[in-house]
């Protein structure tokens, strides 16, 4: 046998009848370390290694300097930002930008408004897409996945193609014809009248004078019809809650078919013994899901409150354009205060104001992101264990 392709082998020595002792023939330490050191494998990993660093620092500083920057310069003294010294580290602190936003834009009005619109909103999203998420995991009936399909295909619709549609339904809503009947004209099916209230009842209604006003078409001066008058034959609930709040309780709101199949992924995983146990108890269908389904589904419907909230806490679309709270000064969302100027803030550096002033709207925006950033930093643990079991993450 070659004598460069022999291994040297362990040399096995008996000492005592209970004792072994092995020896081996000792590479040098040098050539040891150069066989681990200067491997292939082991520059390979170190290569790796610095690569994920430097790609993890600089998505940090890419994610994480801008909200250093924001927090900084809310800050500043307005002397600050006339200082070309000054760039990342103020010289002088100041907190007059928050508490003007405070004083005179109405922060905490529009904190606590958003706070009930978000919460109330959530919390009806959350039970209603349970509900829904529930049936289509466990109930199997004829078209389900045809109803399913169409739920899905809802987060791929824009919202804005909805918007002047939904707009003037919010203007003029009467569900089921209940303002037409009370004031008379009754319900109509295919021009069959199959309800209708009497004239006393029409003509108490009508002298509370609480039932919207008709419209007149006219016709202009070029012989075209124009609304003379706006004819309402429902009730105006724009400028309330009660369009989001019929939105989340047909299951019609934001992002409802996110959360329907985040919730049936995670319903679809509980073992189907659990509820045959209680349904020999005796349990209904009701209580099931009350006692036993709910219980073990506590992560997962935080998730999707935390979704729910956030997204309406932030939402400008039906708050903005849709329901139109700015005509009620009571009613001022936070989305609403995230570009206005304080008025004592305004013009307030002959030189430098337009830095200032983004300055304080990036104040705004922190203003606003902050009760989101400590609520995610109280439920970021059933977050987690949410997004795990919902079909969104493997």
């Amino acid at each position: 046998m070659n004598a460069q392709n022999t291994e040297k082998k362990p040399m096995v020595k008996r000492e005592t009848k209970n004792k072994i002792r092995v020896e081996f023939d000792r590479t040098p330490l040098v050539e040891r370390l150069k066989a681990k050191f200067l491997s292939f494998y082991f520059l390979q990993k170190v290569a790796i290694a610095i690569f994920r660093m430097v790609l993890m620092v600089g998505i940090s500083y890419i994610v994480i300097f801008p909200f250093i920057s924001k927090i900084t310069s809310s800050i500043m003294a307005p002397e600050d930002f006339i200082d070309v010294t000054v760039r990342l580290v103020p010289k002088h602190i100041s907190f007059d930008i928050y508490e003007a936003i405070v004083k005179e834009l109405g922060y905490l009005d529009a904190l606590g408004n958003t706070f009930v619109l978000a919460f109330s909103t959530a919390v009806i999203q959350m039970l209603i897409c349970s509900l829904i998420g529930y049936g289509f995991a466990k109930f199997k009936f004829r078209g389900r996945n045809l109803i399913f399909v169409l739920v899905m295909v809802t987060m791929i619709i824009p919202h804005q193609t909805l918007q002047h549609a939904m707009f003037l339904e919010f203007r003029n809503f009467d569900i089921l014809g209940i303002v037409r009947l009370l004031k008379g004209g009754g319900i109509q099916i295919f021009d069959w009248n199959i309800m209708q209230v009497s004239e006393g009842v029409a003509e108490f209604f009508a002298s509370l004078d609480v039932l919207p006003k008709e419209i007149i078409i006219g016709v202009d001066e070029f012989g075209d019809e124009v609304a003379m008058e706006f004819r309402q034959s429902g009730v105006n609930i724009s400028g309330t809650y009660l369009p989001l709040i019929l939105l989340s309780l047909t299951g019609l709101a934001f992002k409802n078919g996110l959360y329907i199949f985040m919730l049936r992924q995670f319903f679809r995983g509980i073992p189907d013994e659990l509820e045959e146990s209680a349904y020999m108890d005796g349990c209904g269908t009701f209580r099931t899901f009350v006692q036993i389904i709910l219980p073990l589904s506590i992560p997962m419907m935080v998730t999707v409150f935390l979704f729910a909230f956030c997204w309406q806490w932030t939402d400008d679309f039906y708050v903005g354009k849709i329901i139109d709270m700015s005509g009620l000064s009571n009613q001022q969302m936070l989305v609403d205060i995230v570009l206005d100027i304080p008025p004592s803030l305004k013009n307030a550096l002959p030189e430098g104001q337009t830095l200032y002033d983004t300055a304080i709207r990036n104040t705004n925006g922190l203003m606003i992101i902050a009760p989101l950033v400590i609520l995610y930093a109280f439920c970021q643990n059933f977050l987690v264990q949410g997004i795990e079991h919902s079909g969104i993450a493997n």
